[in-house]
């Protein structure tokens, strides 16, 4: 019996996919191909770089709108899972990048971005989610708002972070002995302010995680002790802790972006972690 409703979710992952894959197949591909040109060009291709960027990012979206809206599924409503909720997550991260490097280009984090997006934008084709005809709740589209809204922001403070540490060792190695507080970060930002931009993504995505956790709590009925759960209380805890330390004990340097790093990896765990076990591994239907 096991084994026969195992083989019968995943025939019906694969129809989920079939049915989904001629509306995704337009916008995924535009995507994919442009983050890879956006990957592949040198800065010295100008405005051929700035149009590989963009019309990647647009149709990135409209892939993420199609995909969550549940547009070709076999049933209506919407439709979420680990691989769309990773690539709205990073599609959020591509947009505060895209506002930077107007600014100041970064060539080697552009790259690595451009990969990234083309990797999740294949992953959210071939992976499209399940079908929720059903939400439970009216709140439970903002729900998801806010939720990956907070990823988003978590990611951005992950990549300022990353950056941060990157900027910080440069100068022990190249200054010895000086603080470089003023000194220009590959952001071309003095690094106090760089770390103080990377906290300002910390505390829009801890407010709006704190929203999210609160809406989930207020409709979800029963409420349930699941992994997404846990580790999401987990990952605010770690962020919480890490603001109220920051703001009382100028929590800086390593124990500051460590504690970025632990919290966001917490939240990848709660969510998109748990899903990829449910949906891929096992290949179980999520509960919620």
């Amino acid at each position: 019996m096991a084994r026969a409703g195992m083989r019968q979710y995943t025939v019906g992952m694969i129809l989920s996919f079939g049915s989904a894959a001629p509306v995704l197949a337009v916008p995924s591909a535009v995507a994919l191909a442009g983050y890879l040109a956006a990957a592949v060009l040198s800065e010295r291709a100008g405005s051929w770089l700035r149009v590989a960027w963009i019309v990647a990012w647009v149709a990135h979206g409209l892939a993420i709108i199609a995909d969550v809206a549940g547009v070709g599924g076999e049933l209506p409503g919407a439709r979420f899972g680990f691989a769309p909720a990773l690539s709205a997550t990073l599609w959020l991260v591509l947009a505060v990048h895209a506002v930077e490097s107007r600014f100041v280009p970064l060539p080697g984090v552009r790259r690595t971005l451009a990969l990234i997006g083309a990797l999740v934008v294949a992953l959210a084709w071939w992976f499209p989610g399940e079908s929720r005809p059903h939400a439970g709740s009216p709140w439970a589209p903002l729900h998801w708002v806010l939720g990956i809204a907070s990823y988003g922001l978590f990611g951005a403070a992950v990549l300022h972070a990353a950056l941060l540490s990157n900027a910080e060792r440069t100068m022990r190695l190249k200054l010895p002995g000086i603080p470089g507080s003023a000194a220009p970060t590959p952001l071309g930002l003095p690094l106090l302010r760089l770390e103080k931009l990377t906290f300002r993504f910390v505390e829009a995505g801890f407010c709006a995680l704190s929203a999210t956790l609160l809406l989930g709590w207020w409709f979800a009925n029963p409420w349930r002790w699941d992994h997404k759960t846990v580790f999401s209380i987990l990952g605010w805890v770690v962020f919480a802790g890490l603001l109220a330390g920051r703001h009382a004990f100028g929590w800086r340097g390593r124990r500051a972006t460590g504690g970025v790093y632990a919290g966001a990896v917490l939240l990848l765990l709660g969510y998109v972690g748990s899903r990829f076990v449910l949906e891929v591994v096992l290949q179980r239907s999520p509960a919620g």
